[in-house]
């Protein structure tokens, strides 16, 4: 780490090795998450090994995820993880970092799912851009052992990737995944009978092309497929709140993660496309965030 380098220090311990990194990032928080990661210890056991020798190669570890970081590089790509409610995700800058925000997306729909489940013993719901795989897997992990089945498409093959790798770590729970690929939809219409989903939820993009708005870390390594929507941000939205009545079960819902200035779009499309029950919840900031709506059952998509 520059001229305070740990490699010229013999003895180093994981407790000096921590205070030197938080010296050159600035942040104890983040130094702490990359000290974790080069010695290969979490939580209690980090902070119960602050005395023992750090290795050499433990060093460079650090050095290097330190050079990236001080780069400009997200810390959750420099860690190649995050945590995302129960679930710790590998990720990289192929997919989106999962957000705060998001668990509360995920968490509105798991409660109408649990609903649903309680009252007929069984549920099917999908992930539409599911990316890391963050709401689809809280869906597979939060939800019952039995009679649930988790779909989650998304256009990216790379992204896909990431997610099998993630559902890995569900052990049992993974075999009530089914991971499909395409654009929305039409991963599900491709197959030569769609099934129906009690619950529809996606975390589409929605920031508008050009926005000034975007922090510069977001910009340059997020992908910019699963970040910007159109001159409004409201393309994919579009998409998804016209098609989805075609896909859902007799009073099935739509979850969607929207931008914190799109609430009222984004009630207008749902409402006019015939759904019911408009919802618009704020995330822990106050900012719009969540839209909820449920497809009347007199009605046909």
């Amino acid at each position: 780490m520059g001229d305070t380098s740990a490699a010229e220090d013999e003895a180093l311990s994981i407790a000096a090795m921590w205070r030197q990194t938080v010296a050159v990032t600035g942040d104890r928080s983040v130094a702490r998450w990359l000290c974790e990661t080069a010695v290969g210890l979490d939580g209690d056991e980090f902070i119960a090994a602050q005395s023992e020798p750090v290795t050499e190669r433990m060093i460079q570890h650090l050095d290097a995820m330190v050079g990236r970081y001080l780069g400009g590089e997200p810390v959750q790509y420099v860690l190649g993880r995050w945590g995302f409610r129960t679930l710790d995700l590998a990720i990289d800058p192929r997919v989106l970092i999962p957000r705060p925000e998001t668990e509360w997306v995920a968490g509105r729909a798991i409660a109408l799912a649990a609903a649903r489940h309680r009252r007929t013993g069984s549920v099917r719901v999908i992930d539409l851009g599911t990316g890391s795989g963050a709401i689809g897997l809280s869906l597979a992990a939060e939800l019952p052992l039995v009679g649930v089945e988790v779909w989650m498409s998304d256009i990216d093959s790379d992204a896909l990737d990431i997610a099998r790798a993630n559902s890995v770590g569900l052990g049992r729970r993974a075999s009530a995944v089914r991971i499909i690929q395409g654009s929305w939809f039409d991963a599900v219409a491709s197959l030569d009978r769609h099934p129906l989903f009690d619950v529809i939820v996606a975390n589409p993009p929605y920031i508008a092309e050009g926005s000034i708005e975007v922090e510069a870390a977001v910009r340059d390594h997020e992908p910019a497929r699963a970040l910007f929507s159109g001159p409004d941000g409201l393309d994919a939205l579009r998409s998804i709140v016209a098609d989805a009545p075609g896909y859902l079960e007799v009073d099935g819902w739509l979850v969607l993660e929207i931008g914190s200035d799109q609430g009222a779009a984004v009630e207008r499309l749902l409402i006019e496309r015939g759904f019911i029950e408009v919802g618009i919840e704020p995330d822990p900031a106050g900012h719009d965030r969540i839209a909820s709506a449920r497809w009347p059952d007199n009605v046909r998509g």
